[in-house]
């Protein structure tokens, strides 16, 4: 069989040097006009790892991960299908895959291939100017702007979607009804990320308007500071000429009144002239009540967008994707033991952050051997972090809390009654003593009306399945988790 392929590295090239064939000169000239249209991060975050492969009469694009091979398809595999017709003159067809499924088909896909005529990754280095000019990326990083903070970064879900798809919209400067935008939810779930990738698309959009991004408590002490100087005018220009002023975790201003009143005035003045304006919120405006009244009105009369926290199938698209990112900066290859990941998408559920904070420990420790690592020694490892921010939780605890949620009593849960509203509770019940308890099966066992150690292990596995499958469980057991993790 007879397999050749060409792959692209982080930096931007191409993996090896092997003879132009047309299907290498044809994926060299798209990538080319990628690279230009997608900007040297974007593609470098999601095209980068990709390879070109050729198998027999087979052209596929092979992405690093299944997340990534997501990303792809609904981001830029229109755009490919369209350069890569205009570039084929024996107009083939493309696929994409994952390297997971393309690896799976193994030889037999690829009949009347010569198995010994395997050739290696080739590099190809191309030089293409990059989207966001350097001025304009300087000046981002001096108003603290964070590189990997970007639109390809940024896993999308139920609980975000529609924040991400606000901020895509006012990144491109899209026509709007609404303004000021204010995105407000839970402390590490994304907030300051979006603002992020909105600011790098936004100048990387429209070079030639003027984005300014600061945070609130960056915005309070300038402001005393330009005051103490009696350089207030400056600092009012500073702000009002901006196109796009972007304020992060704008509640650190409430109570401060001579703040407050500076960015009432702000926000005021750019609304009116029809500047965009957008912030970050740890609550809803309605929330902040230590804010002043008119501040917190106009906030209230803009777009609010609540970003919830991250369901399971969304933790789980987040730790792939820092994954391959990490892989990406490491060069390994991307991969990791499905139990390990489920782990840490099931233990670190209140924040991405302390969700990324566990992989990066992981990686950091044993690097490319993660994909061989065990869920025993991803918990001895992750130990002290679990330590830190364990809380002790009961097996009568669970009962009372998973009786209360489906709206059961306790002693439904220890008696011999079999019926599906009872036995399933049953189950998530034992699954979470399971998981957030130190008993044995068979102590587990006992405390749900002197069962067998057996069925609590069936139990276990059954929801185990379950949650892959059911997303309402899934739902279900990311609540009672939070609810009695505290």
């Amino acid at each position: 069989m007879t397999i050749r392929e060409v792959g692209m590295m982080a930096t931007g090239g191409f993996a090896g040097s092997v003879a132009e064939t047309p299907a290498v000169a044809v994926w060299t000239k798209t990538c080319v006009a990628l690279k230009r249209e997608l900007g040297e991060a974007t593609f470098g975050s999601w095209l980068g790892q990709a390879a070109l492969r050729e198998r027999g009469e087979e052209l596929c694009l092979v992405a690093a991960t299944g997340v990534a091979r997501d990303w792809i398809r609904r981001h830029a595999w229109r755009r490919i299908g369209e350069l890569w017709a205009q570039n084929d003159p024996m107009g083939r067809n493309l696929d994409l895959k994952s390297r997971m499924e393309f690896d799976a088909q193994g030889p037999a896909s690829a009949p009347h291939a010569d198995a010994s005529a395997t050739t290696e990754a080739q590099v190809i280095e191309i030089e293409v100017p990059v989207e966001v000019s350097a001025p304009a990326a300087r000046a981002g990083r001096q108003q603290g702007l964070q590189d990997r903070f970007s639109f390809e970064t940024f896993v999308s879900g139920p609980g975000n979607e529609f924040a991400f798809a606000v901020a895509r919209r006012v990144a491109a400067w899209s026509d709007g009804h609404f303004n000021p935008v204010i995105f407000h939810g839970p402390y590490g779930f994304g907030k300051t990320h979006l603002l992020n990738a909105l600011a790098w698309e936004a100048m990387q959009t429209a070079p030639t308007k003027r984005v300014v991004y600061i945070t609130a408590e960056r915005f309070t002490s300038t402001f005393v500071k330009a005051v103490q100087d009696r350089q207030t005018a400056a600092f009012k220009d500073e702000l009002r000429n901006a196109d796009l002023l972007l304020i992060d975790d704008v509640q650190f201003v409430a109570g401060k009144t001579s703040t407050q009143e500076e960015l009432f005035h702000t926000l005021l003045a750019l609304v009116e002239d029809g500047r965009r304006v957008v912030m970050t919120a740890d609550r809803s405006p309605s929330e902040l009540t230590e804010m002043d009244a008119r501040l917190r009105s106009h906030l209230q009369a803009g777009l609010v967008c609540g970003i919830e926290p991250a369901d399971r199938t969304l933790r789980l698209g987040i730790l792939e994707r820092k994954l391959a990112t990490l892989a990406g900066q490491g060069k390994f290859v991307p991969s990791a033991r499905a139990d390990v990941l489920q782990f840490l998408a099931d233990r670190f559920t209140d924040s991405v952050r302390e969700l990324e904070g566990a992989l990066n420990t992981l990686v950091a420790r044993v690097g490319g051997d993660i994909s061989r690592m065990t869920l025993d020694e991803a918990q001895a490892i992750l130990r002290p972090n679990l330590a830190c921010t364990e809380r002790r939780v009961t097996v009568d605890q669970i009962q009372k809390v998973v009786s209360e949620h489906y709206q059961l009593k306790q002693a439904d849960l220890i008696s011999e009654r079999r019926a599906r509203v009872v036995a399933r509770p049953r189950q998530v019940a034992m699954w979470l003593a399971k998981q957030i308890t130190t008993r044995s099966l068979p102590d587990i066992g006992r405390r749900f009306g002197g069962r067998d150690h057996t069925t609590v292990l069936h139990a276990v596995r059954r929801i185990e399945a379950l949650k892959l499958e059911d997303p309402l469980i899934a739902r279900d057991l990311d609540v009672l988790l939070r609810k009695l993790r505290g």
